[in-house]
């Protein structure tokens, strides 16, 4: 009888622990968590922080779907020739397709942020206002980022639903309060980068003028000035952290050596 018992008492209790392990988690509960790693990363991109969660939240079904829970894979991002990473087969469009994996959670809105930022048929979106998210959610559907012809409307309703733009908005306040020197894009955005852990000097040099060089294709470039960072140089030439990094082929810890050719437009 108390082998009965303690069997039973097992059984319930392994049921317990398996719902629990299994609960599914809200739409609010997903932004909650994952709102600060938005905002983050538009101050960085300049991907709109409205943008990132509605798709993480449509892609990943607020982090409930088997590809987020399996491969922490929150935005759909498939594998693609250049992916040397983990990688796990589901079906979609196909079956038995290959999806990126990644360790964190943290890990695939960086890569989300990379993919839009290093692939040149999503240049377009980086024209438009940060906080104009409903050129934004169009955009991604005409840039061809999901099949669904809906992609862009069901974007927007997440956003607007959730009061997502709000988002932007603390990402823009972000930086104005704490970097005084805004650079601006062609169409007047003022979201750049942010300085995570360590504050970033900005040299106060004179600025740079641009040259152009017939060896280089004619290719806009400045040279680098002694204690110049990837920073100083984007905002003395009004231009994105994430744009000058992607016109150079370098990383945000790439060094910066004096007197190195700096190319602020892309390459040809």
């Amino acid at each position: 009888m108390k082998q009965v018992t303690f069997f039973a008492a097992f059984i319930l209790l392994f049921s317990f622990s398996s719902t629990a392990q299994h609960k599914k988690i809200t739409k609010q509960e997903y932004i909650a968590t994952y709102k600060d790693f938005a905002i983050q990363d538009m101050i960085e991109s300049g991907v709109p922080a409205s943008i990132t969660l509605a798709q993480a939240i449509l892609e990943s079904s607020s982090g409930n779907s088997k590809l987020a829970t399996k491969a922490k894979n929150h935005f759909g991002i498939k594998c693609h020739s250049s992916w040397n990473g983990p990688s796990i087969k589901m079906d979609d469009d196909e079956k038995n397709e290959c999806f990126r994996k990644y360790k964190t959670v943290l890990d695939s809105y960086r890569d989300h942020s990379k993919f839009l930022t290093t692939r040149g048929r999503y240049d377009f979106l980086f024209e438009y206002e940060i906080t104009d998210y409903k050129k934004w959610s169009h955009g991604l559907k005409k840039a061809g980022y999901a099949t669904n012809p809906k992609y862009g409307h069901l974007l927007i309703k997440i956003i607007e639903e959730n009061e997502l733009y709000d988002l932007d908005k603390l990402g823009q306040n972000y930086y104005a309060h704490n970097n005084s020197n805004k650079s601006k894009t062609k169409k007047g955005r003022t979201v750049t980068s942010i300085k995570k852990s360590k504050p970033v000097n900005v040299p106060n040099t004179t600025p740079s003028k641009i040259k152009i060089s017939a060896d280089r294709n004619n290719v806009p470039y400045v040279m680098s000035h002694a204690g110049d960072t990837w920073l100083s140089i984007a905002t003395r030439n009004d231009m994105m952290l994430w744009q000058v990094l992607k016109y150079n082929d370098a990383e945000k810890y790439t060094p910066v050596y004096p007197n190195s050719v700096i190319y602020i437009k892309p390459k040809r």
